[in-house]
């Protein structure tokens, strides 16, 4: 039985990793082969294909959250902080408010079953229940307002190499549009959300949509400051005919300079924030280790000397 497990976990670890190199290297190169190699490029798809077909619990979800009750204003504040962290589908926001409800749901019940084995107090009795409803309710969207932070953090890193290649393809010859274009096709792998972006925004274009709606739609969908700054400058480049490769360079420096003053603002505030884990965790201990033995001795042979000097 000791040697059946090993050797269990191991074929379920290979089957597994098998299963993920067909699936993601050896069929998407098979098909490839298939139709004969590149011919002319094309943006990527910006939905999943997997996304048209959801399966019956995400259904399910779908329904449910279709009957919560909701104000249009806050449905509209909703769809677009589910847009900033990277999620445009229509399913989006009633999965969003179906899940709200049951981690409600789950959270109360489960403070009910849990806790009359933590207190007997009937006050907290009644509270436990009545707060992790509260953090039921909250949580959903503490997380949603990190994923949209976390996602303009890494729009906000990507953005100077963005516009260094876009810098370097307008003044190549290329226009605004195929410029966006191919940064869009070159930063896939290494920066995929400015690159979903700025295909949305070359997608809305080839649609038919006018460059200024396209990169407004790109700052009000993404809601991210410097991406903002960006449009502004495309768009105020754009009305008055200056250079937009110079415009381009000068907004990349500022970026590249104000990242560069941030991380020394961060680094000087680390000692400042490093003196109450000093104080509270490493101090301790090393007044322990210093002061521990000699404190010992203390014990060992003061006091019993002074309890004999005073019984004397």
């Amino acid at each position: 039985m000791a040697i059946l497990l090993p050797v269990v976990l191991f074929l379920v670890l290979m089957a597994a990793i098998s299963y993920f190199g067909y699936r993601r290297y050896a069929r998407p190169g098979r098909v490839y082969e298939q139709l004969g190699g590149a011919a002319t490029f094309t943006l990527p798809s910006v939905e999943h294909p997997d996304q048209a077909e959801p399966g019956l619990a995400v259904r399910v979800i779908e329904q449910m959250g279709e009957k919560v009750p909701i104000d249009p204003a806050d449905a509209s504040s909703l769809r677009r902080d589910l847009m900033a962290a990277g999620y445009r589908s229509d399913r989006a926001l009633p999965i969003y408010l179906a899940c709200r409800i049951l981690a409600v749901v789950g959270l109360v019940i489960l403070a009910l079953v849990v806790r009359g084995y933590i207190t007997s107090n009937p006050i907290l009795l009644l509270v436990i229940p009545v707060g992790a409803g509260f953090l039921g309710f909250f949580a959903p969207s503490i997380w949603l307002d990190n994923m949209v932070s976390n996602r303009h953090e890494r729009l906000r890193m990507a953005l100077p190499d963005a516009l260094d290649l876009m810098v370097v393809s307008v003044e190549a010859g290329l226009g605004l549009d195929q410029a966006i274009q191919y940064v869009a096709k070159e930063l896939t792998t290494t920066h995929p959300e400015v690159s979903e972006e700025f295909q949305l925004v070359n997608l809305e274009i080839r649609a038919g949509k006018r460059r200024v709606e396209a990169l407004r739609n790109l700052a009000e969908r993404t809601g991210e400051p410097e991406l903002r700054k960006l449009v502004a400058i495309l768009i105020q480049t754009e009305r008055f005919g200056t250079s937009i490769a110079d415009s381009l360079r000068t907004h990349s420096d500022f970026m590249r300079v104000r990242r560069r003053q941030e991380a020394e603002e961060r680094a000087n505030k680390v000692g400042v924030k490093l003196v109450f884990p000093i104080f509270f965790l490493l101090l301790p201990s090393m007044l322990v280790v210093a002061a521990g033995p000699g404190l010992l001795q203390v014990f060992k042979y003061l006091f019993p000397l002074m309890r004999n000097s005073g019984l004397n």
